[in-house]
This record gives structure tokens, C-alpha cells and sequence, in this order.
């Protein structure tokens, strides 16, 4: 990543929360310790931001704060044609006449443009899912209500008798944050909440992961792996987690994902079921 799109990145992540640390602004920008430390000096001689001891502070700080992780807005350019690709297959899963539940996300965005044709009944705390829907597609669609997350394009209500409570789902599909032995993971107790209470409104449970998911960590737990139905990933899933999920007894997609392409990037897909080669 060229310093000036660094830069850009940092600016804009440190205006939706208000302190960060030198770690997370590596993981933000895939860029070395020292790097982000000489980013920083330049920035803040700049007055762009404030060097804080470990990182970093807004100089004007958000008077409204955001979920912990990295914003829509950053995670919408990264790794864009793995998720069209995951995003494709997931759609072929769905059936004309079903119920289903689409959490917020840049992976299960991208189904969108795959659904216009299909006749469901979609659930989704994702506001722009839910327009684009609305506007693009005769799909009958309910939007869970609370309060509108800019930073993680996601409404989340604080109660447990919502809208989501009278919906059931044959299929929930949703991204992730990371994936591990011990399950599902998340980074923000508040959105582990409202998709637990999501969760508990489906009988199959669909998750999006790219193959770099599987090396993210988080301290919180979202649910187990033997909660989840299926996974699609890409092909470049290594060996190791591969065989982790067929110890679980999941369901493993892997799709083909064309790099070079810039447009239609899924050229083909292989369906794994757990327990065949891969």
C-alpha cells in the first residue's frame, strides 16, 4: 500500500474511533511496526492527528462512538473478488419460496446483485442491503429496527423483542470476523448480541468466509462450529483449516476465485462435502 493511501486510511479510521493502537493500525494497513510509527510522526507533525504513547488520537474525537474492528467502508475494498465469488454460491443455496436472514457485512453485500431474480422473504440488519433490495429486486423484505451503525453499515436494537423475534429462517447467511477451532468469532460484544438474537431465528446457519478469515483471531466467541451449517470459502484455504472444519463435521464450499479478472470474478466453483479430498 502506497504511504499516501496509508495515510488516507489511517485519517479516516481515526475519525470513527477516537484512539488507536500501533497493532491495530498494522492489521488496518498490512504495513510493519515501523512503518505506522513513521506514518504517525508524519501525521502529526502535519496536525493531521495526535501521537499518544502506543498510537494514535483524533484531534476533533467523534462525538458518537463506533463497534470495535474496521469499518464497512475499508473492509468494502479489500479481498473484493473472493467475496463476490463466496457471495455468487451463497446465493445458489437460496430457493424461490424461502425464508431467510442476511446479517450486514462486505462478503453477504455482495449478494445483492444475485438475488434480484430470486423471490424470498429477507430479514437483514443491513441498510444497504435492504435499499438495494427494495429498489432493484420484487423481493418482500423486513428490516430489523434499532439504530443505524454508519461505521459497520448495520442496525443493531438494544431489545430482545423486536422484529427479528417473530421471523423464522430456513438459512441465516452471514460473514465473519474470524474462524477458529473454538468456533466463530467476533470483536464486539455488542454485535455478538444482536447476531446471537438473529441466530436463534434460523435453523441453518451459512457463513461467508474468505480464506484470510481463518487466520484472524478475536478474545469473543460468536457461537461454536458445530452451530454452523456450511462454510464457503475460496481455494486458497490451507490444508490445516480445511481439516479443521471436517473435524467439526461442516460443510465445506470452496470456490475458484479468478484474480486477474476484474469483472464475473468466480470462474468455477468446487463443492466439498466434509470427508472428501480436497
Amino acid at each position: 500500500m502506497h504511504e499516501l493511501e496509508r495515510h488516507n486510511l489511517i485519517l479516516l479510521s481515526v475519525q470513527k474511533r477516537p484512539v488507536l493502537t500501533v497493532p491495530e493500525l498494522c492489521e488496518l494497513t498490512g504495513a510493519s511496526e515501523a512503518t505506522i510509527r513513521r506514518d504517525i510522526i508524519s501525521l502529526d507533525q502535519k496536525q493531521k492527528l495526535r501521537r499518544v504513547r502506543g498510537g494514535v488520537e483524533a484531534i476533533h474525537p467523534p462525538s458518537f462512538i463506533g463497534l470495535a474492528g474496521r469499518n464497512f467502508s475499508i473492509n468494502e475494498h479489500m479481498r473484493v473478488q473472493y467475496k463476490k465469488a463466496i457471495a455468487k454460491k451463497a446465493c445458489e443455496l437460496c430457493q424461490n419460496g424461502e425464508d431467510i436472514i442476511i446479517n450486514g457485512g462486505t462478503t453477504t453485500y455482495h449478494m445483492v446483485h444475485h438475488l434480484v431474480s430470486k423471490q424470498l422473504q429477507i430479514l437483514t440488519n443491513s441498510f444497504p442491503i435492504a435499499e438495494n433490495l427494495i429498489h432493484f429486486s420484487s423481493n418482500v423484505i423486513l428490516l430489523a429496527g434499532g439504530t443505524f451503525y454508519r461505521d459497520k453499515n448495520i442496525i443493531i436494537s438494544p431489545y430482545e423483542n423486536d422484529v427479528s423475534s417473530n421471523f423464522y429462517a430456513h438459512k441465516m447467511f452471514m460473514g465473519a470476523q474470524g474462524l477458529g477451532p473454538m468456533g466463530l468469532m467476533e470483536k464486539d460484544p455488542l454485535i455478538i448480541k444482536a447476531e446471537m438474537q438473529l441466530m436463534r431465528q434460523a435453523n441453518e446457519l451459512v457463513v461467508l468466509a474468505d480464506s484470510s478469515k481463518f487466520d484472524q483471531k478475536s478474545s469473543l466467541l460468536l457461537c461454536p462450529l458445530d452451530r454452523i451449517k456450511t462454510i464457503i470459502t475460496d481455494d486458497e484455504i490451507s490444508d490445516t483449516s480445511a481439516k479443521m472444519i471436517e473435524n467439526a463435521d461442516v460443510e465445506l464450499i470452496v470456490v475458484s476465485v479468478d484474480t486477474s479478472e476484474t469483472k464475473d470474478f468466480p470462474s468455477k466453483e468446487k463443492n466439498v462435502k466434509i470427508g472428501s479430498d480436497l
